[in-house]
C-alpha cells in the first residue's frame, strides 16, 4: 500500500531528534511555535542537497540524511551558535519506506545527539532533492563573523583538509564505494560538524566560516569581508596520510585546498589566543592547526615551505561555475 504524505510525515518525521521544552508545537500543523529566550539571538541557515549533484544518486539514504543536518549545523558552528530547531522539506521520486526508514534514522541520531528537534517542513514529488533549515541560539551579540579579522590575527582550521574529495576522486574515477578507504568515504558521506569548536571559540575568535567549498574560496570570504590578506603556509596545512600522497603523487594542492565538502571550521584569532587554541584541541581530542596570518596586503598567499608561491588553478567549488562531475553536467 502506498504512503499518503500524512502518513509519510507521521510515520517517519513526527517527534524527530531531541525533545525540547521551548518548542511550543511541533510537526503536524500549520506553523511551528518556538520559544525564543530572553537575551539571545535567533541563528539562521538553510541548504539544499540535490541528486547528482551534492550527493550519487545511489547514496545511502542513513548516510544522506546525517549529512543533510551535519552541512547546516556546520553553519552554525561557524557562527558559535547552539543547536535548536530544524525544519525538513524532502523532495521524492517515490514513497519508498525502506529509504524513507534509513534516511530518517541517519538525521534522527545527529539531531539526537545536539539536541536539535524536527519541528515542521514540506514533502512533495519529483526529483530527489533535500532542504533543511536549522536555528540555533547565542547570546545577543556574540555571533562570529566573517567581518572582524584583522592584521596581525592568526589563522586556524579544524581536523584534517581534502579527504571528503579525495574520496570523490576515487569515485568519479570509476572506482566501486568498496574499493575506497572507509575512512575517506566517511569524511564525504558522514561529515561531523565542530559546534563544540565553534561554541568554544565564541569569545575569543575575531572571525570565522565553515569550509564548505573549499579553504582558499571559504577563506577568501573572511578576507573580503573584513578588508584584508592573508599568507597560508602549504606545509602547515594539516592533511591525511592518502591525500598527502595523493598531492605528491600529482593531484596538487587544489586537491585539499580547492576541492570543498570538508565541513571542517576556519576562523582567525589574535595571537595573545594561541594558548586557549591549543588547551582546546586537547581537551577535545582534535587536531586544531595555525596555518597562516591575517596581513593588510589585499589577497591570499599560498606559499611553500622554501618561500615559493603556489597559485591555486580554481578559487574553489561554486555552483554556477563549476563543472561538477556527478551529474555530467
Amino acid at each position: 500500500m502506498s504512503l499518503s504524505e500524512f502518513d509519510l510525515i507521521q510515520d517517519y518525521f513526527a517527534g524527530l531528534g531531541g525533545s525540547r521544552e521551548d518548542v511550543i508545537l511541533g510537526v503536524g500543523d500549520d506553523c511551528a511555535l518556538v520559544q525564543v529566550p530572553d537575551g539571545m539571538q535567533l541563528a539562521l541557515s538553510i541548504d539544499t542537497l540535490v541528486a547528482g549533484v551534492h550527493f550519487f544518486t545511489d547514496v545511502d539514504p542513513e548516510a544522506l540524511g546525517h549529512k543533510a543536518l551535519a552541512v547546516n549545523l556546520s553553519d552554525l558552528a561557524a557562527m558559535g551558535a547552539s543547536p535548536a530547531w530544524a525544519t525538513l522539506a524532502l523532495t521524492l521520486p517515490h514513497a519508498d519506506s525502506g529509504w524513507l526508514a534509513a534516511f530518517s534514522r541517519g538525521f534522527a541520531e545527529l539531531a539526537k545527539r545536539f539536541g536539535v528537534q524536527l519541528i515542521g517542513g514540506d514533502t512533495t514529488r519529483g526529483p530527489l532533492a533535500v532542504t533543511v533549515q536549522i536555528h540555533g541560539l547565542l547570546p545577543s551579540g556574540q555571533g562570529m563573523r566573517r567581518s572582524g579579522a584583522r592584521a596581525g590575527d592568526l589563522i586556524y582550521v579544524t581536523g584534517k583538509l581534502g579527504d571528503a574529495s579525495l574520496a570523490l576522486h576515487h569515485r568519479l574515477q570509476g572506482e566501486s564505494w568498496r574499493c575506497v578507504e572507509s575512512a575517506l568515504r566517511m569524511r564525504l558521506e558522514r561529515p561531523e560538524p565542530r559546534v563544540e569548536v565553534g561554541l568554544a571559540l565564541r569569545e575569543i575568535a575575531s572571525a570565522a566560516i565553515d569550509i564548505s567549498d573549499g579553504l582558499i574560496a571559504d577563506l577568501g570570504h573572511i578576507l573580503q569581508a573584513s578588508g584584508c590578506g592573508a599568507q597560508i603556509r602549504l606545509d602547515r596545512v594539516p592533511v591525511s596520510e592518502p591525500v598527502r600522497v595523493a598531492v605528491e603523487s600529482g593531484a596538487g594542492w587544489e586537491l585539499p585546498l580547492s576541492a570543498g565538502d570538508d565541513y571542517e571550521l576556519c576562523f582567525t584569532l589574535p595571537p595573545a589566543q594561541r594558548q586557549t587554541v591549543a588547551r582546546l584541541s586537547e581537551s577535545l581530542g582534535l587536531p586544531i592547526t595555525r596555518i597562516g596570518r591575517i596581513e593588510t596586503t589585499p589577497g591570499l598567499r599560498c606559499v611553500h615551505a622554501n618561500g615559493d608561491l603556489w597559485r591555486p588553478p580554481i578559487p574553489g567549488y561554486e555552483h554556477f561555475r563549476s563543472h561538477d562531475p556527478r551529474n555530467g553536467s
